[in-house]
C-alpha cells in the first residue's frame, strides 16, 4: 500500500516532541462517562472493561488498548471513546491485568505481546452483544498487541473490519533501548515509579516467588523485564520476550486493514518502528508517519486530536 502523506499540522508550540508527549500523556484531562465491566478470562484471572456509548443503538463497536502504565480512563484513551461516540460507535477502553486499581489474581501480568487477553476480549464481546463492526485501537504496548494479534492469528473474527496503531513501537528491542537513553531519562523515570510499585504489590501478593531483596536490583525498564516480565510469561529472558513479543515480524501476515500512525520525533521509536518496506509490499498495511507528534502527542485545537480524528475516519471506510 502507498504510504500516505499525513496532513498534521500542530502549533508551533507541538512541534516540540517532548513538550507535545508531555502535554498528551500528563496534562490533558478528559470528562468522559464510562460504565465498567468485569469479565472472566479463559484462565481464571479478571479484565476490566470501560464502555462508553453512541447517543443511539449502533452496530459498531471500537476496543482500545492502552499503552504501558496507562489505563481505560487515561485521556489518551478516553479521548478516542469520545470521540468515536459522536461518531456513531460504542467503545470500549481495555483495562490491562493490573491496570484497573486492583490487582490481578495470576503471578504474571500484562507484557507488550500479551494476545490472549485480547481474544478473550473479543469472544466475549460477540458472544454477548450484537456487533456487525469491532475495529481494534491499540496505542504505544497496546498498538503491537493489536498488529500481533491480527497478524499471528489464522482466522481473524469476519466483525473485525479494520484497526489502527498509534505511536507504536513495533520492534521492541530498538524501542527497548531508545528508552534507556538519557533523552528519555524522564520518561523512564516515570514509567519505573508505576511499574515498580506494581511490583512491589505483586511481591506482597507472591511473597514466595519475590524477594524484597531482589526488587532493589530493579532500577531500569530492562532490568524489570530481565527478572519479572520475560519469567513470569515463560520467557527464558528479556531478549526471548522481546524477539518473540516483536509485531513487527507479524506485519508481513496481516490481512486486515490496518493504519499504522508514528510520528517521526517520537522519542520512543528507532528506525526499525517505521515499517516503510514491509508496508509498501502489503496492501492491508498504511503507514503514515508525521513530522510531528511525539509520542501519541498529536494535538489540534479544541478538544479532539489528529489521531481520534484519523481512527474514526479509517474505521468508517470499513464499517
Amino acid at each position: 500500500m502507498p504510504l500516505i502523506k499525513s496532513h498534521f499540522k500542530p502549533s508551533i508550540l507541538f512541534k516540540n516532541g517532548f513538550l507535545s508527549t508531555v502535554y498528551s500523556g500528563i496534562i490533558r484531562y478528559i470528562k468522559h462517562p464510562q460504565k465498567r465491566e468485569r469479565i472472566t478470562l479463559s484462565d481464571g484471572d479478571f479484565l476490566d472493561l470501560d464502555w462508553s456509548y453512541a447517543s443511539e443503538p449502533t452496530k459498531s463497536l471500537a476496543i482500545i488498548l492502552h499503552g504501558m502504565e496507562g489505563h481505560g480512563q487515561r485521556p489518551y484513551v478516553s479521548g478516542i471513546a469520545r470521540h468515536l461516540n459522536t461518531q456513531h460507535m460504542d467503545a470500549i477502553c481495555v483495562n490491562f491485568r493490573g491496570c484497573s486499581g486492583q490487582q490481578n489474581t495470576q503471578f504474571f501480568s500484562f507484557h507488550s505481546g500479551q494476545t490472549e487477553d485480547l481474544k478473550d476480549v473479543i469472544a466475549h464481546v460477540i458472544s454477548n452483544h450484537n456487533y456487525d463492526s469491532i475495529f481494534l485501537n491499540g496505542i504505544s504496548l497496546g498498538g503491537n498487541i493489536v498488529l500481533k494479534y491480527l497478524g499471528e492469528t489464522s482466522n481473524v473474527p469476519k466483525q473485525i473490519k479494520a484497526a489502527m496503531a498509534v505511536s507504536v513501537p513495533v520492534d521492541l528491542v530498538g524501542s527497548s533501548k531508545a528508552l534507556h537513553r538519557f533523552k528519555n531519562c524522564l520518561f523512564h523515570i516515570y514509567f519505573m515509579i508505576g511499574l515498580k510499585l506494581k511490583l512491589k504489590q505483586k511481591q506482597r501478593q507472591f511473597p514466595t516467588k519475590i524477594s524484597r531483596l531482589s526488587l532493589w536490583r530493579i532500577w531500569t525498564l530492562r532490568a524489570l523485564d530481565e527478572f519479572y516480565t520475560s519469567r513470569a510469561n515463560g520467557f527464558k529472558d528479556a531478549a526471548e520476550y522481546y524477539s518473540k513479543s516483536n509485531s513487527l515480524q507479524y506485519l508481513p501476515a496481516i490481512t486486515t486493514p490496518v493504519l499504522i500512525l508514528n510520528a517521526l520525533n517520537d522519542s520512543f521509536l528507532t528506525a526499525t518502528c517505521f515499517p516503510y518496506v514491509i508496508a509498501k509490499k502489503n496492501p492491508f498495511i498504511y503507514l503514515e508517519t508525521p513530522k510531528h507528534g511525539g509520542h501519541v502527542g498529536f494535538i489540534l485545537p479544541g478538544k479532539v486530536y489528529y489521531n481520534e480524528l484519523r481512527a474514526a475516519e479509517f474505521f468508517l471506510e470499513f464499517k
